[in-house]
C-alpha cells in the first residue's frame, strides 16, 4: 500500500513537472528566424575616383575648434574591407588571415586595459631626444575597414584604415628610414602648402603622453604596438580632403620610421574617444556625431559607410550611454545586461559578468577592428550551451578555429536558428542570423560567432555589427543602433 502510495506521488510529481514545462513552453515559444546560406566572400574589388572636387562645391573647415558657429557640417566617406589590399586568391584563405588579425586584435586590446588599470599612462623606452609613447592596436590588427581621403595641399589621395580602438591619425611619410609597402607613392609633407610642424611647447603636442622633441625643438611622437612594430616621427598638422569637404589643421603624425607587420594602406585615422582622434579634433564641426555602416560583404557587393555629423543620427536607433573608464580614454564602453537566445533570457548572464569595476576592470566595448564578439568566459559558455540546446535539430560539425559551435549544413539553402538578443541598458538589439551563424569553409560549415575570454572584458565585434548603423554619439553621451541601416 504504502509502495502504490509512492508511485501515484511521483506520477503526480512527473505530471506537474510536466506541465510546468508546457506552460513555460507555451509562455515563452521558441523564437526563430531563417537563416540564408551563403559562401564566404572573395576578395572585394577597389575602385575609387582621385579627382579633386570642383573648388565650388567644396566645404573648407579650416580652424577644427575655432569659432562658436552653430552651423555643423555632415561629412559622407565609403568604407572597404581590409581584405581588398590581400593578394591572397581564395576565400578560405582570407578568412582564415581575417581570425589571425582578430586574435592579435584582442590580444592587444586586453593588454592595453590591463597595463592602463596598472599604471594609469603607460610609457615606453624613447628614442634619444624622444620620451614620448602611445601605445594603441596591433599593427596588423589595427582596423578592418578603410577609406581613401587626401593629405595635404593639394591632396594627395591615400587609403586609410579606419579604428575605433585608436586615437592618433598618421600617415607615412618622406624621407623614410624605414617604410612598409604601400599601394601609394609615400606622402612627401614638402609638396604640401598647409603642412606644419608643432613646437614642443604648444598644448597638442603636451597632448601626447609626453613630449617628445627634435633638435629644432619641433614635437615627436611615437605609436608602439603589441607585435613590436612602430611608426615614429614629425607630430603636424595637416589638411584632410573628404570628398568635398576639407578639414584643417588636422593633428596627425608623419612617421619617417614605420617597421613592423603593417598592411598596404598608408596610415590610419583614429576614430576613439581620446583627445587626438580625429571626431575629438573635429567635434565641433561635426558636433561629437559619426556613425558607420557595415555591410554583409557574403549578401551585398556594395561599400561600407561612414557619416559624420548631425545626419549620422538615425531616427529609428535604439540607445545606450556611454560609459567612461577611468584610466583608459580610448574605448567606447557600453553596459550589457543580458542576452536571449531563442526568445528566452539566458539564465546565469547577469549584469555584473559585464560591470566594469572602479578600477577600470572589465566592462564592454563596442569595436571596428575586432571581427568576432568575445564575451567573458561564463557569460559566453552560457549562452553558447542555451544556443546548442535550442538549435538541436541541426548537425553539428567539428570545431573550428576558436570557435566550438558548428554545424554541418550542406546542401541545404536556408534554416530555422534559435534568435539572439543582447540586451544593453535602454536598447535590446536583435542580431540578424547572418551576424551570428556564419560560413567558414565552402563545405558547408556555419560557425557561431562569438568567442569566450578569460580577461573581464568583453568585445562586440563588427561581425554581431553588420547591417546596423552604429552612431557614436559623444555630444549626447550614447550609442545607437538602427537595424537596416546601410540603405
Amino acid at each position: 500500500m504504502e509502495e502504490k502510495s509512492k508511485t501515484r506521488l511521483l506520477f503526480s510529481s512527473s505530471v506537474l513537472l510536466l506541465l510546468f514545462s508546457l506552460s513555460a513552453a507555451l509562455s515563452n515559444p521558441l523564437q526563430l528566424q531563417t537563416l540564408l546560406l551563403r559562401p564566404l566572400p572573395s576578395a572585394p574589388t577597389l575602385s575609387w575616383t582621385d579627382a579633386e572636387p570642383e573648388s565650388d562645391s567644396l566645404v573648407e573647415i579650416s580652424e577644427l575648434n575655432a569659432g562658436s558657429s552653430n552651423t555643423t557640417l555632415e561629412m559622407h566617406l565609403e568604407l572597404h574591407h581590409l581584405d581588398a589590399f590581400s593578394s591572397e586568391e581564395t576565400p578560405e584563405r582570407l578568412f582564415d588571415l581575417r581570425l589571425q588579425r582578430d586574435a592579435l586584435r584582442a590580444e592587444t586590446i586586453y593588454s592595453l586595459v590591463s597595463k592602463a588599470v596598472a599604471r594609469n599612462r603607460p610609457r615606453a623606452t624613447g628614442r634619444p631626444g624622444f620620451s614620448s609613447s602611445i601605445i594603441s592596436g596591433l599593427a596588423q590588427g589595427s582596423g578592418e575597414y578603410f577609406t581613401r581621403l587626401g593629405v595635404g595641399t593639394p591632396p594627395r589621395y591615400l587609403y586609410m584604415v579606419l579604428d575605433t580602438g585608436s586615437d592618433v591619425v598618421w600617415v607615412q611619410c618622406s624621407p623614410c628610414k624605414n617604410c612598409y609597402s604601400q599601394s601609394d607613392p609615400i606622402f612627401d609633407p614638402t609638396k604640401s602648402r598647409s603642412f606644419s610642424g608643432i613646437p614642443c611647447g604648444s598644448p597638442l603636442c603636451r597632448s601626447l603622453d609626453s613630449s617628445g622633441c627634435n633638435k629644432r625643438r619641433m614635437c615627436l611622437y611615437q605609436v608602439s604596438y603589441g607585435d613590436g612594430s612602430v611608426t615614429f616621427g614629425d607630430f603636424s598638422t595637416e589638411t584632410l580632403t573628404f570628398r568635398r569637404t576639407k578639414v584643417g589643421r588636422v593633428a596627425l603624425g608623419c612617421g619617417h620610421d614605420n617597421e613592423g607587420l603593417f598592411v598596404g594602406a598608408a596610415g590610419l585615422l583614429g576614430l576613439g574617444r581620446g583627445r587626438l582622434s580625429f571626431p575629438t579634433q573635429a567635434g565641433r564641426r561635426f558636433n561629437r556625431k559619426f556613425s558607420y555602416c557595415l555591410v554583409d560583404r557574403s549578401a551585398s557587393s556594395k561599400p561600407s559607410s561612414m557619416i559624420f555629423g548631425d545626419a549620422a543620427i538615425p531616427r529609428t536607433a535604439v540607445f545606450t550611454p556611454l560609459l567612461t573608464n577611468p584610466k583608459l580614454d580610448t574605448f567606447y564602453y557600453v553596459e550589457l545586461l543580458g542576452i536571449s537566445v531563442g526568445g528566452t533570457r539566458v539564465r546565469g548572464i547577469t549584469p555584473s559578468l559585464f560591470k566594469m569595476d572602479p578600477a577600470g576592470n572589465g566592462g564592454v566595448i563596442i569595436d571596428s577592428g575586432t571581427s568576432v564578439t568575445r564575451l567573458t568566459r561564463p557569460a559566453y559558455i552560457a549562452m553558447r550551451d542555451a544556443f546548442r540546446i535550442r538549435a538541436s535539430n541541426l548537425k553539428r560539425a567539428p570545431d573550428f578555429s576558436l570557435f566550438d559551435t558548428c554545424f554541418d549544413l550542406s546542401g541545404k539553402t536556408s534554416v530555422k536558428v534559435p534568435t539572439v538578443v543582447l540586451h544593453f541598458r535602454g536598447a535590446d538589439v536583435s542580431l540578424p542570423a547572418t551576424n551570428y551563424l556564419i560560413p567558414v569553409d565552402s563545405s558547408g560549415t556555419f560557425c557561431y560567432a562569438f568567442a569566450g575570454t578569460m580577461s573581464g572584458l568583453s568585445i562586440i565585434g563588427n561581425i554581431q555589427q553588420q547591417s546596423f548603423r552604429v552612431a557614436f554619439d559623444s555630444a549626447g553621451s550614447r550609442i545607437g543602433f538602427a537595424p537596416h541601416g546601410c540603405a
